[in-house]
């Protein structure tokens, strides 16, 4: 039996291959530290109420796939020479169904250890767990870029916790500014809703917002419908960036009609909870009413005050994956293969390093996504002299956001991650030969799409596409919404489980109850 590890936060390139691998000659197992998949496309309509949460849900345990084993927990770290997986207990852990900013045990520095006073700091047990072939497929976290504030007070879409706490978030804004004591002014202040982030997700989650005030909350709220403000802050000169400039035009005359204020080239410096600093505010009462509320800070307009921050920035490096690429591996050459035109190991040498994309920290591999490594240089070897011994684990593979071609730069989409995941999963099935003798990986584009709001949408063609670049270069409106959500929801019915019964809603004990 071959054993196959998709470890840490499973992404939708560890579910698809999970189901995909043949049970007649692999054992899989999945470690993850949620026993669940997320599929976070439809996370910003789950968020709206669009969507129920369930449908963005699938678990990993299934009666329909008796041969894929699950363990929850996270995975610490591997050990290529000995072939295990050291696994970290994640049933209890304190971060379920929430967005990872930072390491799980960033609080552990020195100075809050002293201040726990030499108390136990909570973790849970470790076991190795071993493997003949390991898939790394952990997923990303939350790039804050060390903003003030952020990782305390901002509200995420990473996962089903923080759709429900965003749906949560709303209703309490909305009602507390339809109590008979609030002032006007901190009405519009509560009702002062910021996106940060100009890509499909924060742009898709502000036109999600827009419908879920004009279509419902409006009718509910008949007298705060007008006081609603949605703002979107970009560092950038110009969001949705990745479709072509007259989609991106329609784009922006879209969102003006729907009421969503475009800010581009600001820069958040700041994120806090309270008012905005104001001489008038210094009674005890309008402090209290400041509580609910946050200031947002911004280079160039200072301090706003909001009722919420929605925050998506883009992606950073899972911790596991800095970590494996930072060590130093110690691998016998005879459990590598070297890679063609480069020098062969030496076998003087056993030390290696994990090769990985200097831009985005990723794991380096190859076109059959196997982990590429480098020679560590000798004390011999000369400063100036560059190493350029390189091999690959021949049973190590790297897949989704955490993994980087050598070759040529895939974007971060669910289109990309599926089809590396079936790509490898066909492979595999096939035979390890037939990864040498198969050309490697090719992405074939689908082309772009986002929603825009009011049942709109954009659809970019796949550049350089034969038959749909020739004729036209992407749909808008009404059309391009259809496709855009037929897509998603096909996507789903492929990888979801054909058993109602196995699908689950999940609930969380941190005060985010089912809306």
């Amino acid at each position: 039996m071959i054993r196959i590890k998709a470890s840490g936060l499973i992404d939708v390139t560890g579910y698809i291959l999970s189901r995909k691998l043949s049970a007649k000659k692999f054992q899989t197992l999945v470690v993850s530290p949620r026993s669940y998949f997320v599929f976070t496309p439809l996370l910003t309509s789950a968020a709206s109420g669009t969507l129920e949460f369930r449908t963005t849900l699938e678990p990993v345990r299934s009666r329909d796939y008796p041969s894929v084993e699950y363990t929850q927990g996270w995975a610490d770290e591997v050990d290529f020479n000995r072939q295990t997986v050291t696994v970290e207990e994640a049933v209890l852990d304190r971060n379920q169904g929430r967005a990872m900013t930072e390491d799980r045990h960033a609080f552990e520095t020195k100075s809050q250890a002293a201040a726990l006073k030499g108390k136990d700091l909570p973790k849970g047990q470790l076991w190795d767990v071993g493997y003949d072939k390991l898939v790394i497929s952990v997923g990303c976290y939350i790039q804050t870029f060390g903003t003030k504030g952020v990782k305390e007070h901002a509200y995420f879409l990473k996962d089903i916790g923080d759709a429900r706490r965003i749906r949560k978030r709303i209703l309490e804004l909305f009602e507390v500014a339809s109590l008979p004591t609030t002032s006007e002014e901190r009405k519009r202040t509560l009702l002062r809703f910021v996106v940060v982030g100009g890509g499909p997700t924060g742009m898709e989650f502000a036109a999600e917002l827009s419908d879920l005030v004009h279509v419902d909350l409006g009718k509910l709220y008949p007298d705060l419908a007008s006081m609603v403000e949605i703002i979107v802050f970009d560092v950038a000169p110009r969001v949705l960036s990745m479709f072509d400039e007259s989609l991106g035009e329609y784009a922006m005359k879209t969102y003006k009609r729907e009421g969503i204020e475009i800010k581009t080239s600001h820069h958040v410096e700041e994120l806090r909870p309270g008012s905005p600093k104001d001489a008038r505010t210094q009674n005890s009462s309008e402090k209290n009413e400041s509580e609910s509320c946050y200031t947002i800070t911004t280079k160039e307009e200072g301090e706003i005050g909001i009722g919420m921050c929605v925050w998506s920035t883009g992606n950073m490096m899972n911790p596991f994956v800095q970590k494996t690429t930072s060590r130093t591996h110690h691998l016998p050459p005879s459990s590598l293969q070297s890679i063609p035109g480069k020098t062969p190991p030496s076998e003087d040498s056993d030390t290696w390093k994990v090769d990985r994309n200097e831009k985005t920290g990723a794991f380096l591999v190859d076109s059959r996504f196997r982990l590429q490594l480098t020679q560590s240089p000798s004390s011999q070897r000369n400063d100036n002299e560059i190493d350029t011994t390189r091999a690959f684990l021949p049973n190590v593979f790297a897949l989704g956001d955490n993994a980087s071609l050598r070759d040529y730069v895939l974007p971060v989409t669910a289109q990309v991650a599926n089809q590396q995941a079936r790509w490898l999963a066909k492979r595999l099935n096939s035979g390890t030969r037939s990864l040498d003798e198969t050309p490697g990986f090719k992405f074939r584009d689908l082309g772009v799409m986002t929603y825009l709001g009011n049942g709109k949408g954009l659809l970019q063609a796949p550049p350089g596409n034969k038959w749909l670049g020739r004729w036209f270069k992407g749909l808008r409106g009404r059309l391009a919404w259809l496709v855009w959500r037929g897509a998603y929801l096909g996507l789903i019915s492929r990888t979801a489980s054909p058993d109602p019964a196995c699908t689950y809603d999940v609930h969380f004990a941190d005060g985010c109850p089912a809306i």
